[in-house]
């Protein structure tokens, strides 16, 4: 009987270090998965252009998985060593703190079960995350912090015009030095509690969306149940953003929402992982009235990588969605934004990024356009809006 309980007892362990160890890889795995496809032939001038290059992606939800980003991994679209190989320079990343099960783009209610509750709990995250929102945007910015300070050479954390700065004296010795920039997928990540902006802020964060797949205290979602506006805690929200100079992302905010927050704000908006709706009728994208909208008030449009934002996932796709952004508002307000470990199927993981680059000059696209594109137009962005110091 005792060496029946001790091989019960030693099987519910090796289980329990399997749920820990191996659940949170293999969700990894499947949920952000890359298509199959042959290496792709990057001409020498197309590497050359691509080398020269300095690079900024909008959107990846990297840091919201188990995945140690020092180390290059096989699964997964994101880590130092492929941002490194991509030549990607500036990397937003965005945390994620609430999503809905069996999201969709029509319709989410904010009452549905929370998939990042059980992620928090499989992945160990600290007991406060549990119940906070605001604990799992802090928690995955200690993260990228403690990368940071393992990895000075690697990674650089960029939260003012001074940072960037050095980012790009220091680059010119050291093409590997990645700047990396926190901002929030939603900002019910605020616990509905306004002096949370200033608690983001202290901790890194120069970038916040305001909503994710569901409404929430700010007002209505683009995938929500009210189709509403901002609420007078939204407009509260979106002042004292605008105030501790937070650059402000309407990614997945309805259009009533958008438009309220253009009225309130002089400063230029981003879309940081999106589409054109002329170009890619989905639920997911905006109008294209309300994107020039936003561009002509000085604003970023960052094209994403997967089906849903522009019909498709691999390179040719993407640079359709790039060609049609630039006809319709401008080569000064497009930029990239992949969404990449965003729970999507991508066609490439940021290692691969040359393509891009590759793709463009197949389409006939000016090297000046292909440079704004790429990261030029983000990098003026973030140098006109983030804090001075």
């Amino acid at each position: 009987m005792k060496n029946v309980l001790i091989s019960i007892f030693t099987l519910v362990v090796v289980i329990i270090i399997g749920v820990f160890i191996w659940v949170p890889k293999m969700m990894d795995a499947n949920l952000n998965p890359v298509a199959d496809h042959r290496p792709f032939k990057i001409s020498s001038r197309a590497q050359k252009l691509h080398d020269s290059l300095i690079i900024g992606d909008w959107h990846a939800d990297t840091l919201l998985w188990s995945r140690n980003i020092a180390k290059k991994h096989y699964y997964g679209h994101v880590d130092l060593p492929r941002l490194q190989q991509g030549n990607v320079g500036l990397q937003m990343f965005t945390t994620v703190t609430k999503s809905p099960s069996g999201l969709n783009y029509d319709q989410n209610s904010a009452k549905s079960p929370d998939d990042i509750t059980k992620l928090a709990l499989v992945q160990r995250w600290p007991s406060d995350t549990w119940t906070s929102l605001t604990a799992r945007a802090l928690h995955q910015a200690d993260k990228l912090h403690l990368i940071e300070q393992q990895n000075k050479d690697d990674l650089m954390i960029i939260k003012s015009v001074t940072d960037l700065e050095n980012w790009l004296q220091q680059r010119k010795s050291n093409r590997k030095l990645v700047g990396g920039l926190l901002g929030t997928e939603g900002s019910h990540a605020l616990d509905g509690k306004l002096e949370n902006v200033e608690v983001l802020f202290d901790a890194g964060f120069r970038m916040m969306s305001l909503h994710h797949f569901f409404d929430n205290k700010l007002g209505g979602s683009l995938h929500g149940t009210s189709d509403a506006g901002l609420s007078e805690f939204g407009q509260l929200v979106v002042q004292r953003i605008l105030e501790l100079n937070i650059i402000l992302d309407v990614s997945h905010s309805s259009e009533k929402t958008v438009r309220d927050v253009l009225a309130l704000s002089k400063r230029p908006l981003v879309v940081s992982h999106t589409g054109f709706k002329g170009h890619c009728n989905t639920a997911r994208n905006i109008s294209d009235k309300l994107m020039q909208d936003i561009a002509k008030n000085g604003g970023v449009i960052a094209i994403g990588y997967w089906q849903g934002a522009v019909c498709g996932y691999n390179p040719k796709a993407i640079v359709n969605a790039i060609r049609y952004g630039i006809s319709l508002i401008g080569e000064d307000h497009i930029s990239l934004g992949s969404d990449f470990d965003g729970s999507i199927t991508a066609g490439f993981d940021t290692s691969e990024l040359a393509a891009i680059t590759q793709e463009m000059l197949i389409q006939g696209l000016t090297e000046s356009q292909i440079r704004k594109v790429m990261g030029e137009n983000m990098l003026k962005l973030l140098q006109n809006q983030l804090p001075k110091a």
